[in-house]
């Protein structure tokens, strides 16, 4: 089982002109602990506190790579409507050019409909985003290959699908579906090299849905990467046993990789305590 690092709450970081400085401290000892990977959510706003400090996700990641030599890095995830998928493509390719290979594509069909609302960004009904984000995903794998060729589909249309610099990952940069929903299941067997789930007691279930569907797109079950987002259930005293307690779940329940929340992830200690304890611990499993 490998750890991610979810950045998911920046109110810990500091006044704005403190941000970069805690951000790239935290980026930095995550991977010395080593996480595998590091992931930032794709919000405009702060879900609970439209006040709380959000950065935009692409730049904040670029920040990152400049910081940082190993540790994959990716949201978690994109809203397929806010961006269109031709400069998601190009994003993500850069990153992955800059990074040497780090990028992951994290990438769902949005459901905060009051951010979109807010911000004057596209989202839809939810059929059609889900539509849009099979089309995303297709123009993006299109783009990272080879193929100029145009792209005709129902909400997108490109006149060619030409992009340079090639990413540096091969065959191309991989790629995450997030949700629990039948389609997006559906989509990450048939397209993703992962699928990000909810870890509740039911987690195996929606596991199982996902395996089902790779035999019915007849790829094997093994190719995508089961995935899901864990809050660090310490209590403030670094509880170590509790958190490889729920850890050791969700390798029972099929889980292969699990992003982590780390409170307090700005004062360091917690990431150094989860990479003395737990890393080395679970990376038998």
């Amino acid at each position: 089982m490998r750890l991610a690092l979810h950045i998911d709450d920046y109110s810990g970081f500091g006044a704005p002109g403190e941000l970069g400085p805690v951000l790239a401290r935290v980026a930095e000892t995550a991977e010395s602990a080593g996480f595998a990977r590091l992931s930032v959510p794709d919000h405009m706003w702060h879900a609970e506190d439209a006040a709380a400090p959000m950065p935009e996700s692409y730049t904040t990641l670029g920040f990152v790579a400049a910081r940082t030599r190993s540790i994959e890095l990716q949201t978690l995830v994109t809203a397929a409507t806010y961006r269109p998928p031709g400069l998601l493509a190009k994003i993500v390719s850069t990153l992955d050019v800059l990074s040497g290979g780090r990028a992951w594509l994290g990438i769902g069909p949005g459901r905060n409909a009051g951010e979109a609302a807010g911000l004057g960004l596209p989202f839809g009904p939810a059929g059609e985003r889900f539509d849009r984000l099979e089309e995303t995903v297709q123009i993006c794998r299109q783009t990272w290959s080879v193929n100029c060729d145009p792209f005709v589909g129902e909400h997108y249309r490109l006149g060619s699908t030409v992009g340079s610099p090639r990413p540096v990952s091969r065959p191309r940069p991989r790629i995450l579906i997030g949700g629990d929903e039948e389609e997006a299941l559906r989509l990450a067997a048939v397209y993703a090299d992962a699928s990000n789930v909810r870890t509740g007691q039911d987690a195996r279930h929606r596991i199982d849905r996902l395996r089902g569907h790779c035999a019915e797109a007849g790829r094997d079950p093994d190719a995508v990467e089961t995935t899901g987002v864990l809050s660090h259930p310490a209590d403030g005293r670094g509880d170590a046993d509790r958190l490889l307690k729920e850890l050791w779940r969700l390798n029972e329940s099929g889980f292969d990789t699990v992003y982590l929340a780390v409170p307090g992830a700005g004062t360091l200690t917690p990431l150094e305590t989860v990479g003395a304890k737990i890393i080395p611990e679970i990376a038998t499993w």
